[in-house]
């Protein structure tokens, strides 16, 4: 009797054991779950960016002031700071004296570099995040490892006095390169922050291609304009058609229409020169030009933000816009200090 107690016990006690492992193993099994799930839809995890008084800036390459041939590259951050003493007054005393090529370019003092870095809400421990979307290269440069500069804006005509507000103010990321270095910043957009607020590799130049006449009567509304033609180009789940719209033979207006997977028109926009003097349209990709020359780029670039589209216009006066996919979401200007 006293060996079936003992049996009885035993044979209790590894029951036991067993149910603590079976339990044990739910938990792992859920995380497994979770991490599958996280890894398929990855914006659930994306790092929340702040896009309240949120700017970003295009890259400007300008003719070294020390060296004509060859070229700097900076930010002009001067369409957001416009202190109207951006400059020490000492480096713009005594012009007469000064030659042209001092007064072109400008290192400030570290009393001016702190007022851009107030006007701008940053700190020397912000960085700055550059984002070649053509390439999918990602810089994040420490803001402390850049000069504050200023350059002479592109309209100050030589001999003449100038003062703070005759340059372009920012930081400098490159000096003295050889002049094809433009390459590398054409497709370029810029943010001064603490987090990077940029999608990588989703970026993709539209490849347009002439669409079917039903396509003009099934998703654009009659104008007082002439219809031209109409263009069709994907992304993802994504359909995008574009109308033209005639005067005298000539381009004066395109609209544009996004359609998803479910055939539903989710986006329409019409896209138009009038009211920006000098705007010009770009030539469509594949259509107007060769493949290696992109100016329509479409994609995810933003961390939460719906996908965009931008480059139908070429501003003279002005900068351009970013525009993203849902009606509800303003345009982004890229910040661009193009003064006349």
């Amino acid at each position: 009797m006293k060996k079936i107690r003992i049996f009885a016990a035993l044979l209790l006690s590894q029951l036991a054991i067993i149910s603590c492992k079976k339990d044990e193993k739910k938990p792992t099994e859920t995380a497994i779950t979770a991490t599958n799930d996280s890894v398929k839809t990855p914006k659930a995890t994306e790092e929340k960016i702040d896009y309240k008084n949120f700017n970003i800036y295009s890259v400007t390459v300008i003719s070294s002031g020390q060296k004509d041939a060859l070229s700097d590259i900076f930010i002009s951050v001067s369409d957001i700071y416009t202190d109207p003493q951006p400059i020490q007054k000492e480096a713009l005393s005594n012009q007469k004296n000064v030659s042209p090529e001092q007064l072109q370019y400008i290192e400030l003092d570290s009393k001016h570099r702190s007022k851009i870095l107030n006007g701008l809400h940053l700190t020397e421990n912000d960085s700055l995040y550059l984002y070649n979307y053509q390439f999918n290269k990602l810089e994040k440069l420490p803001l402390n490892k850049l000069k504050a500069v200023a350059y002479l804006d592109f309209y100050s005509m030589e001999g003449e006095e100038v003062d703070g507000t005759s340059y372009m103010v920012g930081f400098q990321i490159e000096a003295h390169k050889e002049p094809d270095i433009r390459n590398k910043y054409e497709n370029a957009v810029a943010y001064f922050g603490n987090k990077n607020p940029f999608i990588e590799n989703k970026m993709k130049p539209v490849q347009w291609k002439k669409a079917s006449a039903d396509i003009s009567k099934k998703y654009f509304t009659s104008s007082k304009l002439t219809p031209g033609d109409t263009y069709q180009a994907k992304y993802e789940d994504l359909t995008y058609y574009l109308q033209d719209y005639l005067q005298d033979e000539m381009v004066q207006e395109r609209k544009l229409v996004v359609v998803n997977d479910r055939n539903e028109k989710t986006f329409e926009k019409t896209i138009t020169t009038a009211g920006g003097d000098g705007a010009e349209f770009t030539p469509l990709n594949g259509i107007s030009n060769d493949e290696s020359n992109t100016s329509q780029w479409t994609g995810y670039l933003f961390k939460g933000k719906p996908p965009v589209i931008f480059g139908f216009v070429a501003q003279s006066f002005g900068c351009p816009s970013i525009t993203f996919l849902d009606k509800n979401q303003k345009d982004f200007t890229i910040n661009c200090d193009n003064r006349h």
